[in-house]
């Protein structure tokens, strides 16, 4: 049994991503910032699934020793721990970079990117030991390089990310691990709608484009796990949202109505 632990999956991507590895027979390890949450994503779960496959253990990523003892809980309570998936992460309010408070820019970068660093330090480090495993980084808005009004905070972490992901691919060439990039394309989640609670203007303008270029997570995740599970290649680079399926989006636009929420 594939046992897999993603970070920040009492909700969104990470929640679906959960519920899609647990259909395919896997176990997971939910995470989250408090122990509330993830007693009520495990109890969610555990009422459409076995029991057996799930287990909870609440980690703030940015805190390298509760990174460490997810780990190790969890690796205590499965045995093995095949896959590793960093999904936590923050997003911020669509403003300027100037407009930001600096306890912002802090959260933001310690969530997205040190969050990160420090789950792939702990995942690598207890997979090399165990001799196998993968790891998969959650990519997002900026990680191609595309520069977005008001998103600068949030694209230059996932910016820094994809070097991260691709650096530590490299690095671990001849190493029994695998490590991956995973990107979901935009996803209605929170992360999302969140920054436009109380602006039904700002909400108007967006939700036309938003309904051709966003998805559902309840489309994405049981396509990105299938897509995980399947790939033994390091470097391996998982994209929902491919140019061709988004040129297809817009083509069609004009004689198919999607609905997002």
């Amino acid at each position: 049994m594939t046992t897999i632990v993603i970070t920040g999956s009492t909700r969104g991507i990470g929640y679906g991503l959960a519920e899609a590895f647990l259909s395919q027979g896997c176990a997971v390890v939910i995470s989250g910032r408090t122990r509330e949450a993830v007693d009520q994503a495990v109890a969610t779960l555990a009422a459409k699934f076995d029991p057996v496959r799930i287990f909870g253990h609440p980690c703030d990523v940015t805190d390298f020793s509760q990174v460490q003892a997810l780990w190790d809980t969890a690796h205590s309570h499965f045995g093995r721990i095949d896959i590793w998936i960093n999904n936590a992460g923050l997003s911020h309010p669509q403003l300027n970079f100037w407009k930001l408070t600096s306890e912002q820019i802090k959260e933001v970068v310690s969530a997205n990117l040190i969050g990160a660093m420090y789950g792939s330090k702990v995942a690598l480090h207890g997979m090399l030991a165990q001799g196998s495993g993968a790891l998969y980084n959650m990519e997002g808005l900026g990680s191609d390089g595309r520069q977005v009004t008001g998103m600068t905070l949030y694209g230059s972490t996932k910016y820094g990310l994809h070097y991260l992901n691709k650096a530590l691919a490299v690095e671990a060439l001849d190493k029994p691990v695998i490590v991956g990039i995973i990107r979901p394309g935009m996803v209605m989640t929170d992360l999302v709608t969140k920054q436009y609670e109380g602006k039904p203007e700002d909400w108007a303008r967006v939700k036309g484009i938003f309904a051709i270029i966003a998805s559902r997570v309840e489309d994405v995740t049981p396509w990105l796990a299938k897509k995980i599970l399947a790939n033994d290649k390091s470097g391996a680079q998982i994209n929902y949202l491919t140019f061709g399926k988004l040129l297809l989006r817009f083509l069609l636009a004009p004689f198919r109505k999607r609905e997002l929420k």
